[in-house]
């Protein structure tokens, strides 16, 4: 999980200066703006920076974006994914406590998710793709039902993608967690 998490951080800050996808793979295309961006190719999510905890969902020919606010513009692609079942034994990841959905709609469903300092998510199922974009800066540790663990540090503004089929929980080490989370159906 760190070295996904420093390589798409990497990425993030890479696109930012030259203007280019932060991150894009079958699923989305994401960006990350200060300007306005011409009209979206696809419907979209948009997770202005400068309002924690908001994201809005838009459609395909509306400008995600508007100059001077940093926003990470999340279109997603008309990729299909078949829904695959929790034979996990553990409940899904949302809702849970710390997470309060903004949004959802047939395409995407999104949370604000918080990290509480001392309180370990219960460990849970992920049967949805999500992307993250934290809006603090933390380092969280991921515990799988085997007791490996993995831990990052989190930026404002970093962006991570995370594929489905996984369990584990999760917990603040240091500083601060929150994130916009898309699930994407």
């Amino acid at each position: 999980m760190r070295r996904l998490a420093l390589f798409a951080l990497a990425l993030s800050f890479a696109a930012f200066a030259r203007g280019e996808p932060a991150f894009e793979n079958a699923r989305v295309i994401v960006w990350d703006t200060r300007t306005a961006l011409p009209a979206a190719r696809h419907d979209f999510v948009a997770v202005p920076l400068s309002q924690v905890g908001t994201a809005r969902f838009g459609h395909r020919g509306e400008i995600p974006s508007r100059d001077g606010t940093r926003t990470i513009v999340i279109e997603l692609k008309n990729t299909a994914v078949a829904p695959i079942r929790n034979n996990s034994g553990y409940p899904l990841a949302y809702p849970r406590p710390n997470a309060t959905r903004l949004f959802e709609n047939e395409r995407v469903i999104a949370w604000d998710v918080r990290w509480p300092p001392g309180q370990p998510t219960p460990m849970h199922y992920h049967d949805k793709d999500a992307l993250a974009v934290f809006e603090a800066a933390g380092a969280i540790q991921s515990t799988t039902p085997d007791g490996k663990k993995t831990s990052g540090p989190n930026q404002v503004g970093q962006i991570i993608f995370a594929g489905r089929d996984r369990t584990h929980s999760e917990l603040l080490l240091r500083g601060q967690a929150r994130a916009v989370i898309i699930e994407l159906k």
